[in-house]
């Protein structure tokens, strides 16, 4: 089940990333980077292949350069994810063809050609796993020169985006680059809205009914330490949970009933590995 919930997961962040390629970055000539904006470049200059099979082309010659330069291991967990994404975009392009853009507002198209990518995007790599494309070229760039990874996908996406100014225009370049410097931001902040929790650490002198109440009605663990207070010297009951917004409101709700004396922090955290969240 675990497996089939997050192939289900994979596939629905590679439908969201293809309806934003089609219904957004195809139409404006967007190549914010990617298989995507090279194919969306190409277009231009090959008649009668669709961005979707030139995707998907594109996609089988990087996969073959990856397999010789870098290795079965790295190049096996972006085929199926590489194939799928351009077969939905073509896919779509079959079904629902777009002859222009949706609307006549330029920023409003660039907005959701790299917030609905984004959030496929996010969901697919909240999976551990990846769009493909030129994340196989920044792998090669990364093992052949000094760039890391993030400086290689970075350099690739831009020329990219550059390539997009010569060819559609300046003003189209300049969205693409516009897009570019967005997409990072959007995916980092929508994967952390997807795995954001609250952490909640409780000083109370009454540690039982708040332990139990985490443990039974919550079903979350909870760590308890004692400690001092600075002021007092008092003995107290440090008491540290993470769980859900939802979770620690109602946690909220009864210490307020329980221990109306008690100290309370809950702060975010979207890095949580252990028991009951991420495995290691």
């Amino acid at each position: 089940m675990k497996r089939m919930r997050e192939f289900l997961l994979i596939n629905l962040g590679l439908f969201f990333t293809a309806c934003g390629i089609h219904f957004f970055k195809i139409p404006n000539h967007f190549a914010t980077g990617g298989v995507s904006g090279l194919a969306i470049i190409a277009e231009n200059f090959i008649e009668n292949l669709s961005v979707g099979l030139l995707m998907l082309l594109i996609n089988i010659v990087f996969l073959l350069l990856g397999l010789v330069l870098v290795g079965w291991d790295f190049t096996r967990k972006t085929l199926y994810s590489s194939i799928a994404l351009s077969g939905m975009v073509w896919l779509l392009d079959y079904i629902y063809p777009m002859s222009g853009p949706m609307t006549t507002d330029t920023l409003l198209e660039l907005i959701f050609s790299i917030l609905i990518p984004a959030v496929g995007s996010a969901l697919v790599f909240n999976m551990n796993a990846s769009t493909g494309g030129t994340d196989i070229i920044a792998k090669i760039l990364n093992k052949y020169t000094d760039l890391d990874i993030g400086k290689a996908l970075m350099t690739s996406d831009f020329l990219i985006t550059v390539l997009s100014g010569i060819v559609f225009g300046i003003q189209t370049g300049l969205y693409s680059i516009l897009g570019l410097i967005l997409k990072g931001f959007v995916i980092d902040t929508v994967i952390e809205g997807f795995n954001l929790k609250k952490q909640v650490v409780i000083v109370s002198e009454k540690p039982e009914p708040i332990r139990a109440y985490i443990v039974e009605n919550i079903k979350r663990g909870a760590t308890i330490h004692t400690a001092y207070g600075a002021w007092s010297n008092e003995e107290k009951h440090v008491i540290t949970s993470v769980m859900s917004r939802k979770q620690a409101l109602d946690l909220r709700h009864f210490i307020r009933k329980t221990d109306k004396n008690a100290f309370i922090t809950i702060t975010n955290t979207s890095e949580i590995i252990g028991k009951g969240f991420r495995s290691i």
